[in-house]
């Protein structure tokens, strides 16, 4: 039995002058190449001088969160908690 993240919701911190269409494109891309990703949602929740807080909701059927901080980490970004997380186990065929 295996156990995998399905879906995780975070707040994290991006830098203003990353514009939201240019984070969507590229950060997606590259979660749903490294990450298991298969939906991406990105909601603006906080606007600061140098910085905007994001809601940040990944959904997929095996969500690498190593791979998830690795692509925000490369894109500027820092997670500043995790709202939410659901799991789900996997049962190995011919079991």
């Amino acid at each position: 039995m295996t156990v995998v993240i399905r879906k995780i919701i975070m707040d994290v911190l991006k830098p203003r002058e990353i514009s939201l269409v240019n984070l969507s494109v590229d950060m997606s891309t590259a979660l749903c190449k490294a990450g298991g990703v298969d939906e991406a949602e990105i909601i603006v929740r906080e606007v600061d001088v140098m910085t905007e807080t994001i809601k940040l909701t990944l959904m997929g059927p095996n969500i690498r969160y190593d791979e998830v901080t690795r692509v925000l980490k490369e894109q500027g970004m820092a997670i500043r908690g995790i709202d939410e997380i659901t799991v789900a186990r996997v049962r190995k065929s011919g079991m």
